[in-house]
Parts: C-alpha cells; sequence; structure tokens
C-alpha cells in the first residue's frame, strides 16, 4: 500500500506501490547491519555509490537505514578528509584500491545535505559537519590554477593533477550542497564559493583543461546535472548529443559506439531531464529501462548488450536501483530530492568571468 513516505515513489510504467516497496527492501537487503552498502553483496562498496545508495533510502523515508550509512562513512574517514576508493565486502573492510578520488569524497555533502533535508535533524547535521568540512578541504587541495580538479591522490600522497569532466561536474554538485551545509550552520566558507566558481567556469569554457572521455555518456549529461550548466546552455548540450547515445526503448549508451545500455547512466539521465524541465521526457527514460528489472529482488541489471540480446554483467547493484529511485523521487515531487537536484535552489558560490 501507497504510504504519505512512498506515494512519490509511484510511477506510471516505471514503479507501481509493490514495486517501490520491492526495490527498497532491495537495497535494505543489500545493506550491510554496520550501514555499509557495496555494490551487492560479496563485492566492493565505493564511497559514491555508498551514498547514492543511502540517499535512495532516504527517499523511501528508510532514515535510519541512511543515518547508519552516514556513520558507517564518518567512522572510515582518512585522517585527511579522504575515503579509499574501494572496500572488500567482508567483515574487516579490507581495502582494495587505495587511491582517494576526489568525486567520491565529495559527494558525502550531497548526501549529507539531502539527508537533513529529509529529516530536519540538526544534530545529526552538525554532527557530520566536521565530516563534510575535512572531505571538502581535501578535494580543494586538489584544484588546479585552471578551477579543474585532479581527479585522484595516490595512496602515497601524489596528487594527480588530470581532470575529469563528469568527476568535476560532481564535484561542483558536491560543493553546492556542501555551501547550502555551512550557510544552514552560520560557517561561512569564502573560499569554497570562490573554488565552486573557478570550477564551473572551467566545466563550461575550457573542455580543454578535462582528459577527453567524449565517447562516454556521462560527459554528455554530467555537467547539466552537476549544475554547472543551466538554462539554454543546458538545453543544447542535451539536445546537440541525444541521438548519440539514446537508444530509443531501451536506454542510454554508457559509451559509443558500444551496444550497450545501462540502468545508471539512464536513471542519471532521466533525473537530469527533470532538472531542465524535460520531465515528460524523463519519464520516457525511465520507462525505457524496465527491461533492467529483476522482479525478485526489486533490484535492476547494471546492463544490457542489445546486438546479443544479454544482460551484462550479471550484477544486480544497490547504486543502479539508487539511482532510479533519485529519479522517481524528483518526478514525483519528493522536496528534498527536488531541492538538491536543483541548480537554483543551491549555493552557486561566486562566479569566475575570466582565465
Amino acid at each position: 500500500m501507497t504510504t504519505p513516505r512512498t506515494q512519490h515513489l509511484v510511477l506510471p510504467g516505471v514503479l507501481t506501490a509493490g514495486q517501490a516497496a520491492a526495490t527498497v527492501r532491495g537495497i535494505l537487503g543489500v545493506q550491510r547491519e554496520d550501514g555499509a552498502i557495496p555494490w551487492f553483496r560479496g563485492h566492493h562498496l565505493d564511497p559514491w555509490d555508498h551514498v547514492e545508495a543511502a540517499m535512495a533510502l532516504d527517499t523511501a523515508g528508510e532514515h535510519e537505514a541512511a543515518e547508519r550509512a552516514y556513520a558507517w562513512l564518518a567512522r572510515h574517514q582518512l585522517p585527511d578528509g579522504s575515503w579509499y576508493a574501494a572496500y572488500a565486502d567482508g567483515a574487516h573492510d579490507d581495502v582494495t584500491d587505495r587511491a582517494r578520488e576526489t568525486n567520491f569524497v565529495a559527494y558525502a555533502a550531497v548526501g549529507v545535505w539531502h539527508h537533513y533535508l529529509c529529516t530536519g535533524d540538526d544534530a545529526f547535521l552538525e554532527r557530520m559537519w566536521p565530516v563534510v568540512y575535512a572531505a571538502v578541504e581535501f578535494v580543494m587541495r586538489l584544484q588546479q590554477p585552471g578551477g579543474q580538479i585532479g581527479w585522484k591522490q595516490e595512496d602515497d600522497g601524489t596528487p594527480v593533477a588530470d581532470a575529469l569532466l563528469t568527476g568535476c561536474s560532481s564535484v561542483h554538485h558536491a560543493l553546492c550542497c556542501a555551501l547550502a551545509i555551512a550557510e544552514q550552520l552560520e560557517e561561512p566558507q569564502p573560499d569554497w564559493e570562490l573554488a565552486v566558481g573557478a570550477l564551473r567556469h572551467a566545466i563550461r569554457r575550457h573542455p580543454e583543461r578535462f582528459l577527453d572521455k567524449d565517447r562516454y555518456s556521462m560527459d554528455w549529461y554530467y555537467p547539466v546535472l552537476g549544475g554547472a550548466l543551466t538554462g539554454a546552455e543546458a538545453k543544447e548540450r542535451i539536445e546537440e548529443r541525444w541521438d548519440r547515445f539514446v537508444v530509443p526503448g531501451l536506454g542510454v549508451r554508457c559509451v559509443t559506439p558500444n551496444p550497450w545500455v545501462t540502468g545508471g547512466e539512464s536513471a542519471e539521465l532521466a533525473l537530469t531531464l527533470w532538472a531542465v524541465g524535460e520531465s515528460d521526457r524523463a519519464l520516457q527514460v525511465l520507462q525505457s529501462i524496465q527491461h533492467l528489472r529483476d522482479d525478485d529482488s526489486g533490484l535492476y541489471w547494471t546492463g544490457y548488450v542489445f546486438e546479443d540480446d544479454a544482460v551484462w554483467p550479471r550484477e544486480l547493484t544497490a547504486w543502479t536501483a539508487g539511482s532510479l529511485l533519485l529519479a522517481v523521487a524528483a518526478l514525483g515531487g519528493h522536496e528534498p530530492t527536488c531541492t538538491v537536484f536543483s541548480a537554483d535552489r543551491l549555493p552557486r558560490g561566486l562566479d569566475a568571468d575570466c582565465c
């Protein structure tokens, strides 16, 4: 039965009330007692996808489970404010990738702000403020003179200056959420305001400052999803590459020219379309990927190779389900999710008009 907590997760052709509840149960079934949310049990956890799944739980009113996910993050934060890129799903959280990726680290701010908007829990926000502050400071140490942010730091402390457009667009979103947290707590951060403005300028005006990953659909839509591109500029970007990446009736290619559509990218594109006022097309994209749904678990397969009519890889990932729930929640008018993914409802920092 639909409740006021989950009625926004019912969407024609995408989720019935029962299917929405099953998807939430699927994510809860992946989450461990200590709060960690790996891709699936027996695989690994990365901080970005862990937060994405936690945000999805908050859209369904599973606030205690989401809070346990953020408590896991707080316990595992490294002294420099970062997290490792990957942890094994096991009793000891063995590290399987010791790099510190900046977009993984920054995304904690998005989740924390979303959880606060869902719950109004001032004590939670105050408790997580040192975590967010340290994470943002780590990320800002890797910002380059041109505004872009190096994509990772090696385990030995060596910073990697090369920047990724998708990662930096996600960091832009995270910095805006971090500024929202700072404003709520009356902790002004002028350096962050300058940093986000410089980053946005690099994304909007200097593609040469980023590694060429043009074949990947995330590089297409993430500057819009992350709020760096808005208005007519955002809509023009979506239109110019639509036919290159969208496979009607099946979803969104992860990378061209591969005949492989993926649920996560498709759900994120739907969320992007919602953010620019294209809700009808967003709904069509979400409807197109229901062939990836596994009705037994309520989760979604990562992808589908349409030339071979084959699900690949054979993974039912919590983050794919999480990204779908977030897109559905936005289309359903869930206020905290709408606020977090609306560029005009987040602080923008200080615009940089030169360099």
